[in-house]
């Protein structure tokens, strides 16, 4: 039986060894220099805000809505007419009768002063909030690489863990197959240690699987397209940002989506204008020139000019304009009420944000400082009772197994207070 046992130690140990050193040459790269993490992220930020196809789309509306405005307050194209007027239906002549010729007409329509403007601030308005709009795009991409960043640091360094664990754990099952064979411990100590082993096996097999799921999700965000190569993070540090009091938060006026938000207000209150400036009537100005032939008798007739000025009668204003009027009140007070609310969840979500750095932050210090050198002096002291026989194999493997927990949960300390930076820059508008 424990012939069995050491040969599938072996087995494991054997599908998982190409994974181990690959994973150790990645985590040592990434430990050598403390500065590599923030420059390897801000590299990855880059190539996304420069390649990821949802801000190339918010950039293509924003050219589009930029486009639109000059030709918001563009006057309608000019009507040109051709024809004759006043020809007698009983002759085909243009000769017969005076008032008969050839005319040439041009038209303009000119809306009443100022509301080209008014067109104009409109479609402004509407392409400033796209713009803001999309710089809100920008920063969440820009906060989703960061995430699926800390994320994948967190698995490699989850991985480091287990490799580190699981040799550990050999040797403790090669000190325990020791002192069998000597008499010296009970052959379950052996099983114990190769059940662990077998456990954590599994467990890199798992964590090898979610870090190729990371991987794709940060290849999408990249922007990416076709094989890439591997990312591989740097070793998890605890990532400078906010470090407000309790009572002090910085402020979110500066977050575009709020920006958004105030330029529909804008655009609301210029609407409202607008509409009501469509009350005043617009203009059609025509000039036309009517040429006449000679009499029949041949006596020269004097060409003829006319300007008209033509302007509607805004006289369905209850069943139009009023309607107009109302709905673009309406969309004034919808869009004062969604930035609010969209305020108050900003707020919100930020005084979140920094507890949860506050807490994440003492907590990784906690871990670092007191829990890990306290699980790492236990391990080793547990150690070497065991060698001398003062303690089971059960308190031992426990030790060991307690040190592994304390360093992933340092690991995923520091992942979350990274994580939660990121939302705080998001929520600040700070994102790029």
């Amino acid at each position: 039986m424990l012939q069995d046992t050491r040969s599938a130690g072996r087995r494991c140990g054997g599908l998982i060894a190409g994974l181990a050193l690959a994973l150790g040459i990645a985590v040592a790269n990434g430990a050598e220099d403390p500065t590599r993490n923030e420059s390897q992220l801000a590299a990855l930020v880059a190539e996304a805000l420069a390649n990821n196809p949802e801000i190339a789309a918010a950039r293509n509306e924003l050219d589009a809505a930029r486009q639109r405005v000059p030709t918001a307050g563009a006057l309608d194209d000019p009507m040109m007419e051709l024809g004759v007027v006043n020809a007698a239906l009983a002759s085909h002549s243009l000769r017969r009768e005076d008032m008969t010729m050839k005319m040439l007409g041009l038209g303009q329509r000119l809306p009443f002063p100022g509301k080209r403007g008014l067109r104009r601030a409109v479609a402004a308005a509407d392409a400033d909030s796209i713009n803001l709009a999309a710089r809100e795009i920008a920063n969440r991409i820009a906060r989703d690489v960061r995430v699926a960043y800390e994320e994948l640091a967190f698995n490699e360094e989850a991985q480091r863990i287990v490799v580190s664990t699981r040799v550990a754990l050999e040797q403790l099952a090669a000190i325990a197959r020791s002192r069998y064979e000597v008499g010296q411990a009970a052959q379950n100590d052996v099983l114990d240690a190769y059940i662990e082993i077998e456990r954590l096996g599994a467990e890199l097999l798992r964590l090898s699987g979610e870090n190729s799921a990371l991987q794709s999700g940060l290849q999408r965000l990249l922007g990416r397209s076709g094989p890439a190569s591997r990312i591989h993070a740097a070793a998890p540090q605890l990532a400078a940002g906010q470090e407000a009091d309790p009572g002090d938060r910085p402020a979110i006026e500066n977050r575009p989506q709020l920006q958004a938000l105030q330029a529909l207000v804008e655009r609301s209150i210029r609407s409202i204008d607008l509409a009501q400036r469509d009350y005043y009537p617009d203009f059609d100005l025509k000039l036309q020139y009517g040429q006449r032939d000679r009499a029949l008798d041949g006596m020269a007739r004097d060409d003829m000019v006319s300007l008209t000025v033509g302007f509607n009668l805004p006289l369905w204003r209850k069943a139009r304009l009023q309607p107009q009027v109302a709905e673009a009140r309406a969309m004034r007070r919808q869009a004062q009420s969604m930035l609010l609310a969209q305020q108050l969840e900003t707020r919100a979500a930020l005084d979140a944000e920094l507890a949860l750095v506050r807490q994440w932050r003492a907590t990784a210090e906690l871990y670092r400082s007191a829990l890990l050198p306290q699980a790492r002096a236990s391990t080793a002291s547990a150690l070497a009772a065991y060698r001398v026989g003062r303690v089971d194999f059960l308190t031992l493997r426990q030790a060991q197994l307690r040190e592994y927990e304390i360093s992933t949960d340092l690991a995923m300390a520091v992942a979350n207070h990274n994580k939660a930076i990121a939302e705080i820059d998001l929520l600040i508008g700070s994102a790029t």
